[in-house]
């Protein structure tokens, strides 16, 4: 039996408390720069699993939403379910991620090769501040 998908969530860091408990810092749905190309320094994807039994493969893609190209996957991440009351959460970073432009781009999760869920975040451009004299 497949699991579900409780919840993915888009983040600057993730910390891992001694109780075992996540601490998701810095959760966003925009990226602002002042240029392009940009160069985010850490954007990080968590995703809770649960419902199902069995071994499992995720992967995370970035979606460039202009043409639809893959700009970042991380490598597949393998966990096991024993059974439907256990969850398993996974954590996928990518450092240094390059935007051509500004726009949508598409976070993809991905469970045993087959597209679960895809949601946007946006790339703008922002204006700096003028310093007073």
């Amino acid at each position: 039996m497949l699991p579900d998908l409780l919840f993915s969530v888009l983040c600057d860091e993730v910390r891992r408390e001694h109780n075992g408990k996540f601490i998701l810092i810095g959760l966003f749905e925009v990226i602002g720069t002042h240029t392009l190309p940009a160069v985010h320094p850490k954007l990080t994807v968590v995703n809770r699993w649960a419902g199902g039994t069995g071994e499992y493969k995720q992967q995370i893609r970035i979606i460039s939403g202009e043409n639809d190209a893959v700009i970042a996957r991380d490598k597949e991440v393998g966990f096991t379910l024993k059974d439907t009351r256990r969850s398993h959460t996974v954590v996928s970073v990518f450092q240094g991620l390059r935007f051509e432009r500004s726009g949508t781009y598409w976070v993809e999760t991905l469970l045993m090769g087959e597209l679960k869920l895809r949601y946007p975040f946006e790339v703008v451009v922002v204006a700096q501040k003028q310093s007073k004299k």
